[in-house]
């Protein structure tokens, strides 16, 4: 068992290392003229639905005998790409004109699965020594007719493969198709196709190394930048004039505490207290649920540093575009190494608030961000086996994720809880807790959780919603996003305005003496997931054109899991925050 363990462990090490030698070695392929290179067909699907894709041969083009499926990795399979050999040979330097893949006899029923694939823009996805080409399948025509039941429908029978090259390496390849090779499938009767393509080869200056950059270059055109820089500034500007106005409030508010609880500390008149020092009493006494608020403070942690992880890989470009399964490699090998900072956190902590019963603690921590994810997998994955889509994993694959599960990520948790719960460290309070609570004063509604937890979350999104459109349109659509330092410098903006208005409306409650802060620091900085999960809703109707259950069971179910990441990372932010805020105020005054 401990073999099995130490070879997932290397083999997760290395496939995280391997995301950054993909361009160095997979795709480093010097070619003579007449060398097979390598096509692979991945897959097809409605352009406005990107979950929504099937393998290639699930419609009936030529298929090559016998089909070679390509071995792919963990990230490719997550990522739904399903590559296997295609119907042309495209060898380096040879040129051809007008030849026939095949003639292929498509029967009604094929003719009407073309028909609707193509009234719903579906398109292609090929892959040519690792760079990508897509092509649509055929085209509507819809003119000068008002009725749709008088449109014609066409498939491209014509492929035209432009290939650029370095001498002896592939730079760039591009396929249109051929506007006057078409097959009308208008009518449920059979027809013949005959499948060509054509191949022509140029020669570039282009250098090996940066044949990938016309893929970020895309989102780094000047008007993307300014749109982007616009975002930041105007980011920055409102953070500033909010957060300045706020701290220069609190902190005149706090000074003027301050000398007033000194002058009365110095009085000998016996005047009652009041306002935030008022509870020195009651804001140090542990909440109710502290094995959940361990909990979710140490998968908060955890995602926090799963995504500064991601962050540093990013910035050292490993996600340059189209490295298929990056991503997903990397999320899932760096959250599974990650486990053991989540269970050490949570167990230390729990211990801090005097709790008794660490291991289910230590259970509740590891399934209450997996709990949620793995129901939402499993409801969507059979929704995409009903519908016999790529995005539906293989029985192989599952396996492979539950032993990482089983074997590295749940033995890190416990390592990591065990060496927590042995820290042995109190809790750092400055005031002595009363036995019995005081009290919490009538508040008026807006001082109610749900109003705060909308106040706390409005700022925090309102520095970032602008940046959201185009990380939304490269997730959940075919926009390439590389500007990763500008989405750096928005996520460094996110925390600090988190934990900042957490802070503000920390100081506010108490000084209504409302000591039961704990939980609502956290529910007030995870507060920003809510209004993320808002935009989802607004994004799926103003501007994507995502239609289907599949798609739209993807969208808002997978949304709802990185939603509710966010929610658990911010509100440990908040809360850690408060809770730095709250020692250093009580520790400036003398407390009784």
């Amino acid at each position: 068992m401990e073999r099995i363990r130490a070879c997932l462990v290397a083999m997760a090490v290395a496939s995280l290392c391997g995301v950054a030698q993909v361009r160095s070695s997979s795709s480093d392929h010097r070619y003579k003229a007449g060398d097979d290179v390598p096509l692979y067909a991945n897959k097809v699907g409605p352009y406005h639905n990107p979950s929504e894709t099937y393998r290639y041969f699930d419609f009936p083009f030529c298929s090559p005998a016998p089909v070679k499926e390509k071995k792919e990795a963990l990230g490719e399979v997550l990522n739904g790409d399903r590559l296997v050999s295609a119907p042309y040979n495209l060898e380096f330097l040879t040129e051809k004109e007008a030849e026939i893949a095949c003639k292929r006899k498509l029967t009604k029923k094929e003719v009407a699965k073309f028909r609707a694939a193509i009234s719903k823009d579906y398109y292609f996805q090929m892959y040519y020594d690792d760079l990508p080409i897509w092509g649509f399948l055929g085209k509507v025509d819809k003119e000068s007719k008002a009725d749709p039941s008088d449109y014609r429908y066409y498939l491209f029978k014509h492929l035209i493969f432009e290939i650029y090259h370095n001498k002896d390496r592939v730079i760039e390849v591009t396929v249109r198709s051929d506007p006057n090779s078409l097959v009308d499938l208008t009518e449920d009767e059979p027809v013949g196709v005959d499948f060509m393509y054509t191949v022509k080869w140029k020669e570039t200056n282009t250098p090996f190394e940066k044949r990938m950059d016309k893929y970020s270059l895309s989102s780094s055109l000047p008007h993307q930048l300014e749109i982007h820089w616009f975002s930041i500034i105007n980011s920055c500007v409102t953070v500033l004039l909010l957060t300045g106005f706020l701290a220069t409030i609190l902190m005149r508010v706090l000074k003027n505490d301050f000398v007033k609880y000194a002058h009365d500390d110095e009085s000998a008149d016996d005047q009652e207290e009041s306002g935030w020092k008022y509870i020195h009493g009651d804001v140090f006494r542990y909440p109710k649920h502290k094995s959940l608020l361990a909990a979710a403070l140490g998968c908060g942690t955890q995602l926090f540093t799963l995504a500064i992880f991601i962050f540093i890989l990013a910035l050292v470009g490993v996600f340059y575009p189209y490295n298929r399964g990056a991503l997903f490699t990397a999320l899932v090998v760096i959250y599974a190494l990650t486990s053991g900072i989540a269970g050490y956190t949570a167990a230390s902590f729990y211990c801090q608030l005097e709790g008794a019963n660490w291991v289910r603690n230590l259970l509740l921590t590891g399934s209450l961000f997996c709990g949620p994810l793995f129901v939402t997998f499993c409801f969507l994955n059979t929704v995409a086996i009903a519908y016999k889509a790529t995005a539906a994993l293989p029985f192989g694959t599952i396996v492979v994720i539950l032993l990482i599960w089983a074997l590295v990520t749940s033995p890190l948790l416990v390592v990591g809880g065990i060496a927590g719960k042995n820290r042995k460290e109190e809790f750092q309070a400055p005031c002595h807790t009363t036995k019995y609570p005081r009290e919490i004063p009538p508040l008026p509604w807006y001082r109610k959780t749900l109003p705060q937890m909308a106040m706390a979350g409005f700022l925090p999104f309102s520095a970032i919603y602008i940046e959201l459109y185009y990380i939304f349109a490269s997730v959940w659509g075919h926009r390439i996003y590389t500007i990763y330092s500008i989405l750096f410098i928005v996520f460094i903006i996110l925390l600090i305005v988190t934990a900042f208005i957490t802070v503000a409306l920390t100081y506010f409650q108490l000084a209504a003496e409302d000591h039961e802060w704990w939980w609502r620091s956290f529910l007030c900085g995870g507060s920003t997931g809510l209004f993320i999960y808002a935009y989802c809703l607004y994004y799926y109707i103003a501007w994507s054109d995502m239609s289907g259950f599949m798609q739209t069971s993807f969208f808002f179910g997978y949304m709802a899991c990185i939603c509710y990441g966010f929610f658990l990372m911010l509100g440990a932010i908040g809360f850690r925050a408060s809770l730095l805020f709250v020692r250093h105020i009580y520790r400036s005054i003398k407390c009784e």
